[in-house]
C-alpha cells in the first residue's frame, strides 16, 4: 500500500477540547504525525470530560487516537527551547486559543512567520482573528445559536433546539483541516507558509445550506420544520406500523414510483402534488395521505418494498443500530482502539477513503499526558 498523502508532515498541536483536536485528528488520519503539546500536570481539558472507562476519557480517546503527547509550559524558558526546536521541524502549528493569546506568548503569526517562514499556522477560534467579537469566548452551543442553525432545528412551536452533534466545533475543525491542506499545497510551490484563520461562527454560517438563499429570495425568515426539507417534498420521516422510516422522493419520477409502490398511483396526478413546488406547498396534506398507507406495514417491510422499487429510503437508526449497520462495517467506519487502561474500544473511523492507501481496522490509542517526552527529546538532541 502507498503511504498516506500527509506522510512526513509534522503537526504541532496546541489545541484542546473539540474543534482543534478534530482538525488534527483528520490530519492524522491522512498520515500526518501529530504531537500534542499539553499543559504540564493538566493536559487537554477533554481528558476530564466523560464518559470514562477505567478513569480514561473515551471522549478524549475518540478525538486524539494516534497522536503523541509532550507536556510543555510555554512560559518556562527551558520548555520554550524545546518548543522552538519542535517548530524548526514542524510543517503545521495548530492552536485554538482565544485571539491574542499566541501573541502574548511570543508566538503570534508575524513572529512565527519571520522565524519559520515555511510553517503553516492553523488558528481555530469562536469568532476568528478579526471583527468586533474576536475576543469573545465561544462554545458549540453559542455558535449554533448565533449562526442560525438552532433556529432551523426542531419542530414548529418547540423551544430552541441544539443539533445533537457539536456541529459548531466539527464544521470549524473540518474547514481548518481543508485550509491546512490548501496552505501546504501552496507552500509546495511558493515555499512560504500561511496563517489559516477559521472561526466557528463563520463555519456555521457557511453550512446553513439553502436557508440564506431562501431568505434572500423570498424575504421570509426560515424556521424549524421537523425532519422535513424546506424545498423538496416528500423528504422527511414518516410514521409506519411500528416506528418511522425516512423517504426522499426528490423528483417527479421518484414521486410517481413512490405512489405506485404504496398503492396510491393517483396521487402522482393530483393537481396538488403534480410538481415539487406544489407538493412542497401542500406538504402537510401529502404527508397525511402518504402516512395513511405507510402505517399499514412495519418499517422493515416498507424499507424492503420501497428499496426494491428504487425509492430512496432508510431507517431512523439510533447509535446502537449505526454500530451494527453492515454498510458502516463494510466501509470500516467503526475502528478498534486497544487502550492499556480502558481495553478495546470501538470508535469512529476515517471517512476519507483513498485508493491504494491502507485504512486499517485498528488504530493506536490516544497518548497519556507527556507519554512521548523521552522519544521526542531524543529526536531533538
Amino acid at each position: 500500500m502507498a503511504a498516506a498523502p500527509l506522510d512526513g508532515v509534522l503537526v504541532i498541536d496546541l489545541t484542546r477540547i473539540l474543534a482543534g483536536p478534530f482538525c488534527t485528528l483528520v490530519l492524522s488520519d491522512l498520515g500526518a504525525r501529530v504531537i500534542k503539546v499539553e499543559i504540564p500536570g493538566r493536559g487537554d481539558d477533554a481528558r476530564r470530560i466523560g464518559p470514562f472507562v477505567s478513569d480514561r476519557s473515551v471522549y478524549f480517546l475518540s478525538l486524539n487516537r494516534g497522536k503523541q503527547s509532550i507536556a510543555l509550559d510555554l512560559r518556562d524558558e527551558s520548555d520554550r527551547v524545546v518548543f522552538d526546536k519542535l517548530l524548526e521541524r514542524a510543517d503545521v502549528l495548530a492552536e485554538n486559543f482565544r485571539p491574542g493569546v499566541m501573541g502574548r506568548l511570543g508566538y503570534g503569526w508575524e513572529a512565527l512567520h519571520r522565524s519559520y517562514p515555511r510553517l503553516v499556522l492553523a488558528s481555530t477560534s469562536g469568532f476568528g482573528q478579526t471583527g468586533p467579537y474576536s475576543g469573545r469566548p465561544a462554545y458549540d452551543i453559542v455558535v449554533q445559536a448565533m449562526g442560525g442553525i438552532m433556529s432551523l432545528t426542531g419542530h414548529p412551536g418547540d423551544p430552541p433546539t441544539r443539533v445533537g452533534s457539536s456541529m459548531g466545533d466539527i464544521t470549524a475543525g473540518l474547514f481548518t483541516a481543508i485550509g491546512v491542506v490548501a496552505a501546504l499545497f501552496e507552500r509546495g510551490q511558493s515555499g512560504k507558509g500561511r496563517h489559516v484563520d477559521v472561526a466557528m461562527l463563520d463555519a456555521q454560517v457557511a453550512t446553513l445550506e439553502n436557508a440564506i438563499a431562501r431568505y434572500v429570495a423570498t424575504g421570509e425568515v426560515p424556521g424549524p420544520l421537523g425532519s422535513r426539507h424546506p424545498s423538496i417534498t416528500p423528504f422527511e420521516a414518516f410514521e409506519t406500523k411500528d416506528g418511522h422510516a425516512v423517504v426522499a422522493a426528490g423528483n417527479d419520477a421518484l414521486f410517481a414510483t413512490l405512489c405506485d409502490a404504496i398503492g396510491s398511483p393517483e396521487l402522482a396526478g393530483d393537481p396538488r402534488f403534480d410538481s415539487n413546488e406544489r407538493r412542497t406547498r401542500n406538504a402537510s396534506e401529502l404527508k397525511r395521505l402518504l402516512e395513511a398507507a405507510l402505517v399499514t406495514r412495519t418499517t422493515a417491510e416498507w424499507l424492503e418494498h420501497l428499496g426494491a422499487a428504487g425509492v430512496p429510503c432508510g431507517p431512523v437508526n439510533d447509535i446502537a443500530a449505526v454500530l451494527k449497520d453492515p454498510q458502516i462495517a463494510a466501509r470500516n467506519m467503526i475502528v478498534a482502539v486497544d487502550d492499556p487502561a480502558a481495553g478495546t474500544l470501538e470508535l469512529a473511523g476515517n471517512p476519507i477513503k483513498l485508493s491504494g492507501v491502507d485504512d486499517p481496522a485498528t488504530r493506536p490509542t490516544a497518548p497519556e499526558l507527556d507519554a512521548d517526552r523521552t522519544r521526542i527529546l531524543d529526536e531533538l538532541n
